[in-house]
C-alpha cells in the first residue's frame, strides 16, 4: 500500500475558499479505483493547516493518481492557496494493509 500525508499551511485569507477546492478534490480522489481512503483534517493549534491522508492499494494505484486530471488542477491551484511549502510524508510498504484497531484505547 501508498499511504501519503501531506501537510499545507494555508493563506488565512484563503482558507474558506480553499475548502472548498479541498471537498471537491477529496471527492475526485475516493473515486478513483485504486483508493482505499482520502481524508482532510484542520489543525487544532492552527486552524490554517490542513493534512490530507490518503491511502492507495499498490504503487500502480499511486501512479495512476499522479495521471489523473483532478491531481494537475490541484497541482495548478495549490501555489495559490499555500503560505509555505507543503510537507509530505510518504510510505509505500507491503506491510500495510489498512487501517487496524488500535490495542491501547477501548470503549469502556
Amino acid at each position: 500500500m501508498i499511504l501519503i500525508n501531506l501537510k499545507m499551511p494555508i493563506r488565512p485569507e484563503r482558507v474558506e475558499e480553499f475548502i472548498a477546492v479541498a471537498q471537491q478534490y477529496r471527492a475526485d480522489v475516493t473515486a478513483e479505483p485504486g483508493n482505499v481512503f482520502f481524508e482532510w483534517t484542520r489543525d487544532l493549534q492552527d486552524p490554517n493547516t490542513f493534512i490530507a491522508t490518503e491511502c492507495f492499494v499498490n504503487a500502480d494505484a499511486g501512479a495512476a493518481h499522479l495521471g489523473m486530471a483532478h491531481v494537475a488542477t490541484f497541482m495548478e491551484v495549490g501555489p495559490d492557496f499555500v503560505a509555505a511549502q507543503p510537507d509530505i510524508i510518504y510510505v509505500d510498504s507491503e506491510m500495510i494493509s489498512g487501517w487496524n484497531p488500535m490495542g491501547e484505547i477501548k470503549p469502556r
